[in-house]
């Protein structure tokens, strides 16, 4: 059977008297009468059968029995304070934490994420915008979005979007005096090249878009290059030049009207693709689980609207 507790009142007056060799400290500490301080100790000496203070010429010192007795108090009264407020802190919020591309996360994840706060206001994202593919193994994140070919050693993978390429051009540049009406035009132009370090060894670049459809052009690798697809569709905004662009990252600009795609023809198919990467060994949380589940249907939503650019 467990032991009974003695009166808390009258540990915590014995505690602090004992701290401050004191009953009017003591009394002042607990707010209360020095004469109330003095009854709860002498409710606990008669409980424990022996004085736990003496009075002494210096002053009112400890007897053997409550030396021994006031670091203990001391360390259970510390922890009952550290229960007290660990109760009173607001429940903590659920948290899910994602890596994603810098560019994915720019051009497509962040424009979207008020549609899941939204719906789910309970959970805390925390996003990670790098391109480490040990996240997930060394547990800095919950999940991942991936732009490759799908096979993750040790994790397991879902695709969640197709990829193609296509030329984007600022309306600005559309109606400068070198309009842009066939492929040919575009040996007029400044060509703004997507050096992504995402292995795509697949995807066309201008050289090869320009030679399927005929385009014998002086110098197709000159231009400037830009090591994120977020930093190449700024510039074409901008209208530095014509982009060879993923067309999943340049989609909201494309609908805004910050870019027009000049030609209806234009997108080339990618072997790629964008993929949910999940850590193989441990279930996903519930948290994990709902984010999985709204970006699969953010991506239904995406690719069916991409027939409408």
């Amino acid at each position: 059977m467990a032991r009974p507790l003695l009166p808390l009142n009258a540990l915590r007056a014995f505690e602090s008297a004992a701290r401050n060799l004191n009953f009017s400290r003591a009394a002042d500490e607990l707010s209360v009468t020095p004469g109330a301080v003095s009854q709860q100790i002498r409710l606990l000496e008669d409980i424990v059968g022996g004085p736990l203070f003496k009075r002494e010429a210096k002053g009112l010192q400890l007897t053997d029995l409550g030396r021994a007795a006031v670091p203990l108090l001391r360390e259970g009264f510390e922890r009952l304070m550290d229960a007290s407020a660990l109760l009173r802190e607001p429940p903590r919020r659920k948290q899910v934490s994602i890596s994603v591309a810098p560019s994915f996360a720019s051009k497509w994840l962040m424009p979207r994420m008020d549609d899941f706060h939204a719906a789910h206001p309970e959970v805390e994202v925390w996003i990670s915008a790098d391109m480490e593919p040990a996240a997930l193994g060394e547990g800095k994140a919950d999940l991942a979005v991936r732009y490759g070919p799908g096979d993750y050693p040790g994790h397991v993978s879902e695709r969640l979007m197709t990829e193609t390429v296509l030329p984007v051009v600022a309306p600005q540049l559309m109606a400068s005096g070198k309009p842009i009406l066939k492929p040919a035009d575009l040996i007029h132009h400044t060509l703004l090249h997507d050096m992504s370090e995402d292995g795509d060894a697949g995807r066309p670049d201008w050289a090869m878009w320009l030679k399927a459809r005929g385009v014998r052009h002086p110098d197709p690798r000159r231009g400037s290059r830009f090591n994120q697809a977020s930093m190449l569709i700024e510039a074409a905004e901008a209208g530095r030049g014509v982009a060879l662009a993923k067309r999943t990252l340049a989609q909201a600009d494309l609908a805004s009207g910050r870019l027009v795609a000049p030609f209806p023809d234009g997108s080339e198919a990618v072997g790629f693709a964008y993929y949910v990467v999940l850590p193989r060994d441990r279930p996903p949380s519930p948290s994990a689980a709902a984010f999985v589940a709204w970006l699969k249907q953010q991506a239904i939503h995406h690719e069916n609207s991409m027939g409408e650019l």
